[in-house]
């Protein structure tokens, strides 16, 4: 696990290898396409945000982005073969266990922002379904406590990579880059608080939604039915249960 608090950038070396060499790795595997580049701020505070329907969603980032970005992730992988939990320790992120408050990720989250860094973090905190679902507080905390600009990113084609190259075909994979939004301010505690991180998350949500083909928004689809069936799936579930 990474010491907390950190420095940013760190690791700039081996990140930035490891960033081109993701790059090329994707191109090599899959029809890889990165779309909207010109809406790349060139400096932050900058968090970026995603859907989550693979454990290749950061990986695809990194190779993506000209920046030594840093991670939030989950403390443990259960869905990612050992060659990618192997890079997740070589490339270092923030862990956090799920359906808890992880305070010094928390902690080391906002400390890169206020370096004006580039953070990354999927506001689902989860990759357990393949639709749109409801952000989780964090990614918004963030967002409003530092006031960074927020850059949602579109992920298409991911779960499909692996799947396609058993069969010796290639997927199309595409990172799709969205305009920058926000910043964000709550001003209030309490309820209003609560109330109003719901609504930067959805938000933040609705962004991604626009980014990806419909029939993987789910709650946030304009199909009535749709939303209906991802809202009777969108549970979290570490909701009640804390990953350990």
């Amino acid at each position: 696990m990474d010491e907390l608090p950190i420095a940013y950038p760190r690791r700039k070396v081996i990140r930035s290898v490891l960033r081109q060499l993701i790059r090329a790795a994707f191109h090599i595997l899959s029809d890889f396409s990165i779309e909207g580049e010109e809406n790349l701020p060139k400096e932050g505070p900058l968090l970026v945000i995603g859907n989550h329907f693979s454990f290749l969603d950061p990986v695809a980032v990194i190779g993506s982005v000209p920046y030594p970005i840093e991670y939030v992730g989950g403390f443990r992988m259960p869905n990612a073969p050992q060659s990618v939990t192997w890079l997740a320790g070589l490339y270092g992120f923030l862990p956090v266990r799920r359906g808890s408050i992880s305070r010094d990720t928390l902690h080391a989250s906002r400390k890169v922002l206020q370096l004006k860094g580039v953070l990354g973090i999927f506001p689902e905190a989860g990759s357990w379904a393949t639709f749109l679902r409801p952000a989780r507080p964090g990614a918004a905390y963030l967002a409003s406590s530092t006031r960074a600009k927020i850059l949602p990113v579109g992920l298409d084609g991911l779960t499909d990579l692996f799947p396609m190259l058993k069969k010796r075909k290639r997927a199309s994979v595409t990172v799709r880059f969205g305009k920058p939004f926000g910043p964000f301010f709550v001003s209030e505690r309490g309820e209003t608080d609560r109330s109003r991180l719901e609504e930067i998350g959805h938000e933040m949500m609705r962004q991604i939604a626009l980014l990806i083909p419909p029939e993987r928004r789910g709650f946030y689809s304009e199909d009535p039915q749709v939303r209906q069936k991802a809202m009777a799936e969108s549970a979290y579930p570490w909701e009640n249960r804390p990953e350990e």
